[in-house]
């Protein structure tokens, strides 16, 4: 999940990453920003989020073709995830400790090569990304099947996922689509199916707008469990089913 920042990623990412740990999947969710959120959208208790750690650097090795790790991922996953409500696993990328540490790098690198060795058929994995185009421009995602561009219905937003879009046009990511977020009227989705069919661009959901979802965040309750929100979670559950379509379709004309 990309977009700009309060776009909706974590929430989304959360809620999809809950729906197919439901259907039976097993499910690893990755915190890939380096201001993590995802555990509370997810449920997660405080203290099992307290425990996490990032996946250490010195895990991380050069391959060709980018970062790998140097141990098995079934070893990192048991070392390392937290595990949260309907068995959701999650990772983290790493936050900075200090003020003036410097870059990202080695998180970047981290992130790169848990994408690499994720990919398993039977595994749903989400990344949550942070709203900086980073993730992008450094290939980070490169091994991901697929990359949602949140959009909100206004100007801003917009503009941020057609940036984004051209970078992601230069990674090879089989398919990419927008997911259309608090859209409140048949006008906010006019006006970003207008920009996809402008730009080409595949438009994967539409998820409207529903107070509720603020109220389950003040509540510290993920939106799934919070039935008001039903409307939000419904977009989502067919959002979940266009994915695996499209996913499927792009692995097979690939």
């Amino acid at each position: 999940m990309a977009g700009k920042g309060g776009a909706g990623k974590t929430t989304i990412s959360a809620t999809l990453a809950r729906l197919a740990a439901r259907s039976g999947r097993p499910v690893v969710a990755l915190d890939a920003d380096a201001n993590p959120n995802l555990s509370t959208a997810l449920g997660m208790s405080p203290d099992v989020a307290a425990g996490l750690g990032p996946v250490p650097a010195s895990l991380v090795s050069r391959r060709i073709g980018g970062a790998g790790l140097n141990q098995p991922i079934d070893d990192v996953l048991n070392r390392y995830t937290g595990t949260g409500p309907d068995g959701v696993r999650l990772l983290g990328m790493g936050a900075p400790a200090h003020a003036d540490e410097g870059c990202l790098c080695s998180a970047h690198a981290v992130v790169s090569a848990l994408l690499e060795d994720l990919g398993a058929p039977e595994r749903f994995v989400v990344v949550d990304m942070e709203a900086s185009p980073e993730h992008l421009s450094r290939g980070t995602v490169r091994h991901v099947d697929a990359i949602c561009l949140v959009a909100e219905p206004y100007y801003r937003s917009l503009e941020t996922v057609r940036r984004m879009a051209a970078l992601v046009a230069e990674l090879p990511v089989p398919w990419v689509a927008v997911v259309a977020n608090k859209v409140r009227s048949a006008q906010d989705e006019e006006a970003v199916r207008e920009f996809c069919d402008r730009h080409s661009f595949s438009l994967a959901g539409v998820v409207p707008w529903n107070d509720e979802v603020v109220a389950a965040d003040r509540a510290r309750v993920p939106v799934v469990e919070w039935p008001p929100a039903h409307s939000v979670v419904a977009a989502l559950t067919d959002l979940a089913g266009e994915l695996d379509r499209s996913v499927r379709s792009a692995s097979t004309a690939g």
